[in-house]
């Protein structure tokens, strides 16, 4: 087993390094196994580890997985989409900004996409909320932080666009976080099934199905 895990701002091993370690061990008669959370391809770097399994003649197979865009939201009682309120999602990443990166296309998600359902993007808050209301998004518009999702250290915090980085600098959370931005957060105090059996839990009760 060889650990290469990844955390913002500290990778344990470079893309290129994990690269390099599919293709020796596969060739050396092995059978690998590269074990991601969430989906490989979704944001997980699993189509370049593919590619390089590619370029080597070597066989793969994937196995598709749960991105946490969808568990974590589904977990915090926000469906990312809703007859009537959200017929279209986006799935963005949050580390980009105005760099040697191409720039995410923040004007067309502002105004073409209903929910957004954004990764790695809590350092980069103050950026994208921003960019989302320069470009035509309501500032009073839902937007729910999901922090460790689907695990019992699972925190959620709801408030509107032009809010939310204020309240997320009183919280202190950090990254792993998702954030949800868009008129599906709103239902979640309906729907938030798992943070209140949490709760239950924490004080003792037995629940019956």
């Amino acid at each position: 087993m060889i650990y290469c895990g990844k955390l913002p701002n500290y990778h344990t091993m470079k893309q290129e390094t994990i690269n390099h370690f599919l293709v020796k061990y596969a060739k050396s008669g092995k059978v690998v196994t590269r074990l991601k959370g969430g989906d490989p391809f979704v944001f997980g770097r699993g189509g370049e580890e593919a590619e390089a399994l590619a370029t080597h003649q070597i066989p793969f197979e994937i196995v598709p997985g749960i991105t946490s865009g969808i568990a974590a939201s589904a977990y915090a009682g926000i469906p990312v989409t809703h007859r009537g309120i959200s017929g279209s999602v986006a799935f963005v990443t949050g580390h980009r900004r105005n760099d040697a990166e191409e720039e995410v296309k923040w004007e067309s998600l502002a105004k073409g996409i209903d929910t957004l359902v954004i990764y790695m993007g809590i350092g980069n808050l103050p950026y994208i909320k921003d960019k989302l209301i320069k470009y035509g998004k309501a500032p009073t518009t839902p937007v729910a932080v999901i922090h460790w999702g689907t695990t019992d250290e699972q925190i959620t915090i709801t408030d509107s666009l032009e809010n939310i980085e204020d309240r997320i600098k009183q919280s202190a959370i950090k990254n792993p976080s998702i954030i949800v931005v868009g008129e599906v957060v709103s239902i979640r105090d309906q729907l938030n099934w798992f943070e209140k059996d949490l709760k239950r839990h924490s004080q003792g009760e037995v629940l019956s199905i």
